[in-house]
């Protein structure tokens, strides 16, 4: 059997195509869930029979994600198997301590080894890559040849924008047959499926990665009526590469958690007032929530990193937090980088975790709350760590007690062969 070795870890040739689907936000059933989980929740009102079949005879299971549980660190995970202590990519945004500046985490050149992508594209694989916003796209297409033609990788936020040159296809919209959509929107995820199927096709790739965005679950809890019908379009276009013979694998970057009181408002712990009362001056708040769409979680999310000036300064900072409604957690550098195998040059002297129902902000006037239209719902912590792990395929073990950068491998390495 054919396999190629990427990150010391190796991976079985697909004997069909093999479709691995991110969703974003999607906070799963059981233990700790809010209403129930999203996919779970829709099976009950009907309206997934796809993933209803799926819980009944293939894999239907959970893993947790990588700690802090936000959209870029976790993508990164799955496309190379690795945690970010390997990879580099440890949230959305950071400080760059070398040059002094707070950025994007977005740039290839921040991405410390190769992705599972790349290595089966270089190998011969013909591969494509869909993703909702562009932010993710230059990541994810590290390494793709998308000159030699066998590659894809365009979003849906930009992608009337994709050549043939840059992306490795062109005239999508038309072959799609929907308008570009707005990036707060259900149709922008849509987009990603509807993308899927037109490339399943015509190109049939050996692998496709789609990644979706969390516009709806930041907005709708699971069970509502916009987040069923979110699960139901997305059942119905999962189905289609089914009956095309793909082996469908999908997990999430991480979960959600309602983080807002009864009466609605925000459950927000500003760290900056807590540290200036404690007589501390001179520090820095880093949110890796933050990216450019803040408009559905005001970039408030459920961990920070704080970087300080001295030692004395490190436990005064502590103590600030010390019996503060939300905190969970506050860790060293050394402890977090331990713990969530995070990458220690890119992370503050402390670490902040909130609890499930609270989220951590910077100051009150840096954060523009006024897109809040809907109670806040978050993540980026512990809560949220927990998230499906779902294959169209039995696999050689239960799919529980796993990472979700393992669908790769247990897809690819541990089906359970069909001897009908």
């Amino acid at each position: 059997m054919k396999t190629i070795s990427v990150n010391q870890r190796d991976y079985a040739w697909p004997k069909q195509p093999l479709v691995v689907v991110c969703v974003d936000g999607s906070e799963p059933g059981g233990e700790g869930s809010d209403h129930g989980g999203y996919i779970e929740r829709a099976i009950e009102a009907g309206q997934a029979p796809f993933f209803a079949s799926l819980r009944e005879n293939a894999t239907f299971g959970f893993a947790d994600c990588v700690v802090p549980s936000f959209t870029n660190p976790n993508n990164l995970s799955i496309v190379t198997g690795v945690p970010p202590a390997a990879h580099g990519i440890c949230g959305n945004f950071y400080y760059d301590t070398e040059n002094d500046v707070e950025v994007m985490m977005n740039d290839p050149a921040l991405l410390r080894v190769p992705t599972i992508l790349s290595g089966f594209n270089q190998a011969g694989a013909k591969v494509a890559v869909v993703t909702a916003k562009d932010k993710l796209r230059r990541l994810l297409g590290v390494g793709l040849d998308i000159a030699e033609g066998n590659a894809v990788c365009f979003s849906s936020e930009l992608a009337d924008q994709a050549t043939l040159a840059e992306h490795g296809i062109e005239n999508i919209v038309d072959r799609v047959g929907m308008p570009v959509p707005d990036v707060y929107s259900a149709e922008l995820s849509e987009f990603v499926f509807a993308s899927g199927v037109v490339l399943m096709e015509s190109m049939r790739p050996d692998i496709m990665y789609l990644s979706t965005t969390d516009y709806i679950q930041h907005k709708h809890a699971p069970g509502s009526p916009v987040a069923n019908a979110f699960y139901a379009m997305m059942d119905g276009y999962l189905a289609k590469l089914d009956a095309m013979g793909a082996t469908i694998a999908l997990t999430a970057d991480h979960g959600m958690k309602a983080k807002h009181a009864s009466a609605g408002e925000p459950n927000v712990i500003y760290l900056e007032p807590l540290f200036v009362q404690a007589g501390l001056s001179d520090f820095r708040v880093i949110l890796p929530i933050t990216d450019p769409y803040v408009v559905h979680h005001g970039a408030l999310g459920g961990f920070a990193t704080v970087y300080l000036d001295s030692h004395s300064d490190h436990a005064r900072a502590r103590e600030a937090l010390d019996g503060v409604t939300g905190v969970e957690k506050v860790l060293t550098r050394n402890e977090a980088c331990e713990l969530f195998g995070l990458p220690s040059d890119r992370i503050g002297d402390l670490v902040v975790i909130s609890t499930g129902d609270h989220v951590l902000g910077s100051a009150p006037e840096k954060h523009d709350l006024s897109g809040l239209k809907d109670p806040l719902r978050s993540h980026g912590g512990l809560s949220e760590q927990r998230v499906p792990f779902i294959v169209n395929r039995c696999l050689e073990a239960d799919a529980t007690g796993r990472r979700n950068f393992d669908i790769f491998n247990h897809t690819l390495n541990h089906v359970v062969e069909d001897d009908s």
